[in-house]
């Protein structure tokens, strides 16, 4: 099975360029018109992510994130929730890579398989970047109004955030 994967990327471009042929489609032509389309779309919306990125490096280069964590650990430790998890969940809804970092940590220091390593993967595996990815949608098309799509996802965030302990405590060995 795992010879497949190696074949799916070559046999997706191949059909492609069947596809192209097939429907009579100009293949460079078509491939250099979306290459420019995917060099406007980083252009335009390198701005937001720049921003976002320096913002994410600089609370976090700044231990604030851990400020955070030291000062609401005797509310979390009371409701059953690592305090140490703190920071990848605050993290998460803002930058990947960043929250990706944090996870590493954890894993080092407290194992994959110890209570709040499970707990800090079920919040990777069930949270977005909200934040990023709003920018990078959002941004490429040029809308500036979120509307309800913040506070509707950060809701989603926060409930992946306050489930992932119990979801570990009952289904996790």
């Amino acid at each position: 099975m795992e010879t497949v994967g190696i074949y799916v990327v070559p046999v997706s471009i191949i059909l492609i360029i069947i596809f192209g042929i097939v429907k009579r489609v100009p293949l460079f032509e078509a491939f250099t018109s979306g290459a420019k389309e995917g060099i406007s779309s980083t252009f335009a919306i390198a701005p937001s992510l720049i921003a976002l990125i320096t913002a994410v490096e600089m609370l976090r280069a700044s231990g604030f994130f851990e400020l955070l964590s030291s000062m609401l650990a005797p509310i979390t430790d009371a409701l059953g929730f690592p305090s140490e998890i703190l920071p990848i969940a605050l993290m998460r809804p803002v930058s990947g890579s960043g929250s990706f970092a944090l996870l590493n940590d954890i894993f080092t220091n407290y194992s994959p398989d110890s209570f709040i390593g499970k707990v800090a993967s079920v919040i990777a595996g069930s949270t977005e970047t909200t934040f990023y990815a709003v920018a990078v949608y959002y941004g490429a098309v040029g809308i500036k109004k979120t509307g309800c799509t913040i506070p509707a996802a950060l809701i989603s965030d926060f409930a992946g955030v306050v489930l992932a302990p119990l979801s570990v405590r009952l289904f996790a060995p």
